[in-house]
Parts: structure tokens; C-alpha cells; sequence
């Protein structure tokens, strides 16, 4: 689809009565920010921008050097399917520049597109992604009392939820989201909407989108919806299973008719990076000392660092092809959470993905054994490592990371490892009431 013209977004402002104009941009840790403004301010922001103050977003400048301008991507103009008839907001999300118009290093955006250039100079023209998104809705912000006692694809009265499923899915489409299924999910009052697969560049901005709709319609039912990994102590936590795959024109690269598993070298090169760089990537997929309690054996997110075809207690599986669905051949990395910066996770994982193909790494055999029966000394043996347990680790590896640095960029890779050194700190004083309940009566 050709991207509109400055005329075609006038246009489309003044026939369905846009009044105001969000502007939509990330910060480091994936927050998403915004500021409005009117639609006679719209010509000269198409223009040139609008400006704002960069040194309060988290992981932008400081002070001296924190005028930043907020440039709006044409084709992400749309109507905010929730504002009044009588005078309509649209959103359009931005990528952020320096004063003299060159592209800002810390924003996000723009290190997601550096790693699709990568890409198309290594010859491949898109990297589809297909995340899957699992959420909690709690009855308020405050306490996490579930709405329903439900189970895995439950359709009773227990699923609570089914109307603000559906009335999410509606604002989507009418946001030009597509979306392909959507159910309960395995814990209490967890659910997933399953989004069409898409361009990274234009999934993430839809994954941006999507969060801000199922937050926004449960506020308008009275209760919460949140993706933080792991809210219930014994319960899974909600994942971001992520499909990827690279395409070279219409042709899928990771297809190969002659290989046993169906994959190309390119595409087993590819797996072989993301295993080989997953745990100096956990502080990007698995980013708060809360992403660690759900990466624990037990409760259906992978820890161990293998791929399979069949087996989900693997880090990575490959669907299972069926004849003429070549276009469908891709991995399903099965560690990252809904938690993540969108654009930092995808910019990651194909920077890995790349390396793996740039520098020829051999894919291990797959394991198709349950790793979670597996004893330590069993993993040992077979040269099977984990996931960093938690945050402090995986701050370690990030620490020794070219892979990341590489990534995200000298600016972005900095200021991240610093507010997760300082959430680490923070987390790590405290005092819990488990270790209150447990040890003050003892000790």
C-alpha cells in the first residue's frame, strides 16, 4: 500500500472531523508517550515535526541536550476508534529526530530500523514477526483479584472476559489490525488476541497499538488489564511467544524442500544465533526482575537453551510444515514477555539471527525430550544451559555483550544497562513479606 501523501492525511482529518492528533513515540523501556495536538497544528507537523523536551523521557538525553522533534510516520494516521463522534482524535506514531533533522539514536524506532537495513543489505528484503501477546485483567490496579477462575481456550461463564475480548478485537480492526484468534488463556483471568503476522517494523507499532487498546477498553469496563509477566505467585505467567521468519521478494528464505527439518542453512544459521546469543539478550526479552519469575521449569515458559520441532520446554520450536504452506516455514522463540520494548526485541533478535547467518553457526540437533524431566547433571551432559535466573544475571551477560552493543547502539545499550543496574539494586534491598512470614518468627 503506497504511503499516503501529506494532502490524503488533511483530507482524511477533515472529512470524519479530527479535532486533536495524538503523537505517539517510545522510550527505552518500551513506555509508550504521547502528546496531542490540534488539527490546525497538522500541515506543519507533516512538515517538519513538532518539538518536545527529551530529558524527562526515560533513557533519552539529559538536560543540555534534550531538544528532540517528534516526526510523524504517514502511514500510521488512524482514527482512535474510542474518542467522540463530535470531534474525533487520530493517532500517528513518530520517530524521533535531533534539532538538524537526523534520526535520534536512543529511540527505539530507529535501532529497529537500523537492524531491518542490516537485513536488506545481507539480501533480505522483510523479517516477518507474528508475537502473541498473553495478558491479566484484575479487578483495579491495586490487588490482583482475578474476574475469572477460567482455563486454557475455557468458553463457559467463567470466562468473564468475552465481551471486553470482543469489543477489543473490534477497536483493533477498525484500528487496520488485523487479528487471527483470540481466547482464555491457561491462569485464572489470562487471555490472548492473536494478531495477524506482519512486517517487524509495522507489527511492532501494532504491538504498541494493541497494548494501549486492551488497556484502554478494560479501563472502560471498570477493571485492569496488565502484561506484567508474572502476577500470580502460582499460576503461569503470560508470555510473548514470537514467530519469525525472513523473506527475500515472495520467497521464504527459511524453506528448504531437501532438508530433513524443512529449514535452509540460512534459516538454521538463523535459530543458531538467537540460541547462541539468547542469555546476552534476556535483559531485551525478559527486561524486569519480574520477567524472572516466570522463567522458572514448571510453568510452561522455557528456560533451557534448545530447539525443537515438537517439544515447547525448548527455548525455540519449528511448526511442523504441511506440503504447500512453504511461505509458513519459521521459528517460534518461546522465551520473550509482553513486558519487553517491542522495537529493542525485534532489533535484537534478528541482530542475533544475522550473526548466526554472517558468521555460519551450526544448528545443534534438536532435543525432543521434555527438558523439565531432565536433571541437572542430564542437562550438563547433553550441553544444555539455561536462561539467566534473574536479573542481576542477565545484567551480567549484557555487560559482555558486542551482539548488544551492537544492537541497540553505544547511547541506548548504556543508558538501558544503567536503569537495570538500578532496578536490580533497588529490588534486591527489599524486604518481602515471604521473607517476613517465613523468617521473623524463627529468627
Amino acid at each position: 500500500m503506497a504511503t499516503p501523501s501529506k494532502q490524503d492525511i488533511l483530507q482524511q482529518a477533515q472529512e470524519n472531523n479530527v479535532q486533536f492528533i495524538r503523537l505517539w513515540f517510545t522510550d527505552i523501556l518500551g513506555g509508550l508517550k504521547s502528546f496531542a495536538i490540534t488539527v490546525g497544528e497538522l500541515e506543519d507537523a507533516l512538515d517538519g515535526g513538532m518539538g518536545f523536551d527529551g530529558s524527562s523521557i526515560t533513557g533519552y538525553n539529559d538536560i543540555e541536550e534534550s531538544d528532540m522533534i517528534a516526526m510523524p510516520d504517514r502511514d500510521t494516521f488512524q482514527i482512535i476508534p474510542w474518542s467522540p463522534q463530535e470531534s474525533r482524535t487520530a493517532r500517528m506514531i513518530c520517530d524521533v529526530q535531533t534539532p538538524d533533522g537526523d534520526p535520534y539514536v536512543g529511540d527505539p524506532r530507529y535501532i529497529l530500523k537500523r537492524a531491518l537495513e542490516r537485513a536488506k543489505e545481507m539480501g533480505f528484503d522483510k523479517f516477518n514477526v507474528g508475537p502473541e501477546l498473553e495478558y491479566f485483567y484484575f479487578k483495579d490496579s491495586h490487588s490482583t483479584e482475578v474476574l475469572d477462575e477460567g482455563g486454557y481456550f475455557d468458553l463457559t461463564t467463567l470466562d468473564a472476559a468475552t465481551s471486553l475480548r470482543r469489543e477489543t478485537i473490534f477497536a483493533l480492526q477498525e484500528l487496520g489490525i488485523r487479528v487471527e484468534v483470540s481466547h482464555h488463556e491457561v491462569a485464572p483471568s489470562q487471555h490472548e488476541i492473536d494478531l495477524r503476522f506482519d512486517e517487524a517494523l509495522v507489527m511492532a507499532d501494532k504491538v504498541q497499538t494493541y497494548k494501549t487498546v486492551v488497556k484502554e477498553v478494560a479501563t472502560r469496563h471498570g477493571v485492569y488489564a496488565t502484561f506484567m509477566p508474572k502476577p500470580l505467585a502460582n499460576e503461569n505467567g503470560s508470555g510473548m511467544h514470537t514467530h519469525q521468519s525472513l523473506f527475500t521478494g515472495d520467497k521464504n528464505a527459511f524453506f528448504d524442500a531437501d532438508n530433513e527439518y524443512f529449514l535452509s542453512a540460512e534459516a538454521q544459521a538463523f535459530i543458531a544465533g538467537q540460541l547462541r546469543h539468547a542469555r546476552e539478550l534476556s535483559i531485551i526479552f525478559a527486561q524486569y526482575v519480574n520477567s524472572y519469575k516466570r522463567l522458572v521449569p514448571g510453568f510452561e515458559a522455557p528456560v533451557y537453551i534448545a530447539w525443537s520441532r515438537k517439544n515447547r520446554s525448548a527455548l525455540v520450536r519449528v511448526p511442523g510444515f504441511h506440503p504447500g504452506q512453504e511461505k509458513a516455514t519459521r521459528m517460534e522463540l518461546r522465551c520473550p514477555d509482553p513486558a519487553a520494548n517491542i522495537y529493542l526485541c525485534f532489533a535484537a533478535l534478528l541482530h542475533a539471527g544475522l550473526e548466526g547467518i554472517e558468521k555460519g553457526y551450526e544448528l545443534p540437533e534438536p532435543m525432543e525430550r521434555n527438558l523439565y524431566d531432565l536433571s541437572k547433571e542430564e542437562l550438563q551432559k547433553l550441553g544444555i544451559q539455561g536462561l539467566p535466573a534473574d536479573l542481576g544475571e542477565a545484567i551480567k551477560e549484557a555487560e559482555d555483550s558486542e551482539l548488544l552493543q551492537k544492537a541497540l547502539g553505544e547511547h541506548a545499550y548504556s543508558r538501558l544497562l544503567e536503569l537495570k543496574r538500578a532496578e536490580f539494586e533497588e529490588y534486591r534491598v527489599q524486604v518481602t513479606p515471604y521473607e517476613l512470614k517465613k523468617f521473623l518468627p524463627i529468627l
